[in-house]
C-alpha cells in the first residue's frame, strides 16, 4: 500500500518502509513481554469483545502475541534519503518495473480487462500500483522483508500514544479478519504498519473495501491477484472518486501560462496550454488543474484520476510516478521536458552493472536483480559517503556508476 508521517496516516505504509526489514517469529517464548503488556492485554480484551472479537478469536490470536518492540524504532528512523523529484520518478519508473509490469499484464490480461469493464480503472494505473506497492507481488518480497502483523499492530496499540486509538482499531479490525476465516494470523505478514499483501492493504482497507473478487469464497490481498487488485480499483471509485473512461491527465506545454483552480482541457487550450506531445485532448469538458513539480520542468495538467490515485498516499510525487509508469507500461513515452539537473534513469543491465560493483566493493546491495530499494539506496549513500561524491543521496545514477568503474 507508502508513507507514515507525524501528520497523517494513509491506509498503508509504502513497501519501501518495509523492505529494510528481517522476518521473525510472531511469537517467542523465549522472551517474556515487556513489564505492563498482559495487563494491557487483558483490559484490551474487553474492548475487542465489545467490538464483536469472540473470546475464542481473541485467545487464539492475543494469548500468544508479544508484542514487536522494533516497530518504533522503525518509525522514528524510516530510511530518508530526500530524492529530489525527478530522482523519486526515475526509480520507480525503472526499467525492471517495466518489463516486469508489461509481463504482469500479458500474464494478468483477462483480471484488467474485467476491472476495466467492472470499475473503469485504466489497466495503466493498476499495474503501477501493484508494481510499487510489491513488486507485482514477488513471492520473495513477501518472504524475505514481511513480518507477522500482529505483533507489531499489538505494540502500536499498546504503546503508542499519540494514535492510540487508531492502532487499537486496526488490530481489531485484524483480529475481525481472522474470526470471519479470510486468513490466519500466520499468513497476514506485511509491514511494521500492518500493510498486507499485493497492493499492500492496511486491515481496515482488508475489511472494509476488500471483496472476493475471483469468487473462491475468502477475501485476501495473498495469492492470486484478483482480490488486491479488483478491490483496490474499489478503493480508487469509492474513495478516490475515479472517473470511469477519463484519462489522469497529461504534460503540457504552458506558454507562460499560471496555475489558476480547475477548468476544463478546452477552456485551457484556449488559454494557451497545449499537450506537449502535440496531440488534442480527447475529452474537451473534462476538468483539470495545472501543475508544475519543479520551476524549470515538466508541466501537467491533472485530472480528477490523478487524485484519486493520490488517495492511495498523500504524495504528489508517489501519484506523478505511478500514473507516469502506468502510461510507460503501455508504451508511451518519457517526459518531454526533462527536470532541472535530471539524468536518465539507468536501464536494466546498467542497474545490475551498479549492484555488483558495490557488492564487490564491501558495500551490500541485498543482491543484483536491478531494483533498487531501501539496501541498495543505503549502500549508494554509503559508497557516496566514502568516495566524497556529493549530495550523498542514496541515488544511484550515471555519476555513481561512472566513480565506480573507475574504483574497478
Amino acid at each position: 500500500m507508502t508513507r507514515i508521517d507525524s501528520q497523517r496516516l494513509t491506509r498503508r505504509t509504502l513497501l519501501g518502509a518495509a523492505a529494510v526489514l528481517v522476518s521473525r517469529p510472531w511469537t517467542s517464548a523465549a522472551h517474556a513481554a515487556p513489564p505492563g503488556y498482559d495487563q494491557w492485554r487483558d483490559v484490551f480484551r474487553a474492548k475487542a469483545e465489545a467490538r464483536g472479537i469472540s473470546e475464542a478469536t481473541y485467545t487464539r490470536v492475543m494469548g500468544r502475541t508479544e508484542p514487536d518492540m522494533s516497530v518504533f524504532t522503525k518509525m522514528r528512523n524510516q530510511p530518508e534519503f530526500n530524492e529530489q523529484a525527478w530522482q523519486y520518478i526515475n526509480r520507480r519508473v525503472s526499467d525492471w518495473r517495466l518489463i516486469a509490469g508489461k509481463e504482469a499484464l500479458q500474464k494478468n490480461g483477462a483480471v484488467f480487462s474485467r476491472i476495466e469493464r467492472d470499475f473503469g480503472v485504466e489497466r495503466g494505473t493498476l499495474l503501477a500500483l501493484w508494481g510499487v506497492e510489491s513488486a507485482y507481488g514477488d513471492p520473495l518480497v513477501q518472504q524475505n522483508h514481511m513480518r507477522p502483523v500482529f505483533p507489531s499492530l499489538a505494540a502500536l496499540a499498546w504503546n503508542e500514544p499519540r494514535r492510540k486509538t487508531y492502532w487499537e482499531t486496526e488490530l481489531i479490525n485484524a483480529l475481525k479478519i481472522v474470526q470471519r476465516g479470510w486468513s490466519t494470523p500466520d499468513e497476514m505478514r506485511g509491514s511494521w504498519a500492518g500493510a498486507m499483501g499485493h497492493t499492500q492493504w492496511m486491515p481496515e482497507v482488508w475489511l472494509n473495501v476488500g471483496f472476493d473478487y475471483d469468487g473462491d469464497g475468502r477475501v485476501s490481498p495473498f495469492g492470486k491477484p484478483d482480490d488486491a487488485l479488483g478491490s483496490t480499483a474499489r478503493y480508487l471509485v469509492n474513495r478516490g472518486k475515479y472517473h470511469r473512461n477519463e484519462h489522469w491527465g497529461y504534460e503540457v506545454r504552458t506558454s507562460g501560462v499560471s496555475a489558476g483552480g480547475s477548468r476544463s482541457y478546452d477552456a485551457w487550450g484556449s488559454a494557451g496550454v497545449k499537450r506537449a506531445d502535440g496531440q488534442p485532448f480527447p475529452q474537451p469538458n473534462a476538468t483539470a488543474q495545472l501543475w508544475t513539480p519543479v520551476p524549470g520542468g515538466p508541466s501537467f495538467l491533472l485530472g480528477p484520476n490523478f487524485y484519486a490515485v493520490r488517495s492511495y498516499n498523500p504524495s504528489m510525487n508517489y501519484a506523478l510516478a505511478i500514473v507516469h509508469l502506468g502510461d510507460r507500461i503501455l508504451g508511451g513515452s518519457p517526459f518531454i521536458q526533462p527536470f532541472p539537473g535530471s539524468e536518465r534513469a539507468l536501464t536494466l543491465a546498467e542497474v545490475q552493472e551498479m549492484q555488483t560493483r558495490l557488492t564487490r566493493q564491501g558495500f551490500d546491495t541485498g543482491g543484483n536483480d536491478g531494483r533498487v530499494g531501501n539496501d541498495t539506496m543505503k549502500a549508494i549513500k554509503d559508497f557516496q559517503l566514502k568516495s566524497g561524491l556529493t549530495p550523498a543521496d542514496g541515488y544511484g545514477g550515471l555519476k555513481v556508476l561512472a566513480r565506480l568503474r573507475q574504483g574497478s
